[in-house]
């Protein structure tokens, strides 16, 4: 693990002393906030810096007790007080093959995490040599918040190979406590996401214990299917929510180049990669000879031409922000942005870009307990910010 020299700031917006926490002597660093408009006419909001330092941030979860979990690419977990304080990496973490796009990537607490206190991570995990590909690994968090006891991989996807790229990865917890896994196509390998026998390029519902939610099979009816696996065809998932009223998982896939797409995911339904897409391939070719749309592959909700390479996903809910009740956000890396998707339905009524002139890759949104909008940014410096109205 490399040195950690990672400086820590905390920012309250109660107007908190702010601190940053590393190996070394405490360095205390100066708040950082932004104004942004909201859509609701006259409303402010301010971006605070609620910690910082982290190494490429990947997500967040909250905790009852107000404080946070996050992960780090290179394969740490961290927790974070609300005004700030990072901890030092938690203990009892698998072992995780840290290499380009691969890594500790996402993270959700069990539906009775308040009894059991179980925490699931998916990453990139090593499969001897060269050769990696999507795990999900269960622990319980500790009395003291400073490990995970009782850990283990529950579940794998294959077949593995050597690729840096393309690994999903969120998990989501749907409303029966199964949970729902995004994966990758391992960008070499995009012609397996046809192939509904595996799980590359795939959501994947399971249960706690790893095994295949028993009423997969049921429910999506088709023989030669992993029982794992419910919905083949998306490229690379790395934003993914339940919809607050349907109760249907939403994800944002990441294109080639261009053709990135929101989806309401049914099961036993195709989403077409690579046999259609919006996008090129990186070289300009097109995919498929350039098919854009093809019966019983569905569309997308909204697709994004050129890419923003969307990442993290939430549905907005909280009476904070009325303004904006209702809507999806999802975070943006090559765009650089937050999208906040108006929704009707089904249908995505129009779209704003927003916190455009900050420059950060946003890889993870949450709305948090507390009714605002938590993002993490993408970078060696990566941060956890909080968008909210003016304390």
């Amino acid at each position: 693990m490399p040195t950690d020299r990672l400086h820590r700031r905390a920012v309250l917006a109660r107007g908190l002393a702010a601190a940053a926490v590393g190996m070394g002597a405490l360095k205390p660093r100066p708040a950082s906030a932004r104004s942004v408009r909201a859509d609701a006419p006259g409303q402010a909001l301010a971006v605070t810096t609620v910690a910082s330092g982290l190494e490429h941030p990947w997500g967040v979860a909250f905790l009852p007790d107000g404080f946070m979990l996050v992960t780090e690419r290179p394969g740490r977990l961290r927790r974070v007080t609300p005004d700030g304080t990072v901890s030092q990496p938690l203990s009892g973490l698998p072992q995780v093959h840290a290499v380009g796009q691969g890594g500790l990537l996402g993270i959700a607490l069990d539906a009775d995490f308040a009894r059991n206190r179980r925490v699931y991570l998916s990453f990139a995990e090593p499969r001897g040599g060269e050769t990696n590909a999507t795990a999900v690994f269960r622990g319980t968090l500790n009395a003291a918040a400073d490990g995970l006891d009782a850990g283990r991989v529950i579940w794998r996807q294959q077949p593995a190979f050597a690729s840096r790229h393309h690994f999903g990865s969120r998990i989501v917890i749907d409303r029966s406590g199964h949970l729902f896994v995004t994966t990758g196509d391992r960008f070499g390998q995009m012609d397996l996401s046809q192939n509904p026998s595996n799980t590359i390029a795939k959501i994947v519902r399971i249960t706690t214990e790893g095994e295949a939610a028993p009423d997969n099979r049921a429910v999506v009816g088709k023989e030669g299917w992993d029982p794992a696996v419910w919905a083949i065809g998306l490229r690379n998932v790395q934003g993914a929510a339940l919809h607050p009223q349907t109760g249907l998982l939403w994800v944002s896939n990441h294109g080639p180049r261009g053709g990135d797409g929101l989806y309401a995911v049914r099961p036993g339904e195709n989403y077409g990669w690579p046999l259609i897409s919006w996008g090129t391939h990186y070289d300009g070719r097109p995919v498929n000879g350039g098919l854009r749309e093809r019966a019983g592959l569905v569309q997308p909700l909204a697709h994004w031409t050129p890419s923003i390479a969307p990442a993290g996903l939430t549905f907005y809910t909280a009476d904070l922000m009325p303004g904006w009740k209702g809507s999806a956000f999802s975070g943006a890396l090559a765009g650089r942005m937050l999208v906040r998707l108006v929704l009707d339905g089904e249908t995505v009524v129009r779209q704003e870009r927003l916190l455009t002139d900050l420059g950060h890759r946003f890889r993870d949104v949450q709305q948090g307990p507390d009714g605002a909008l938590w993002l993490l940014t993408d970078s060696r410096e990566g941060a956890l910010l909080r968008l909210a109205p003016p304390a």
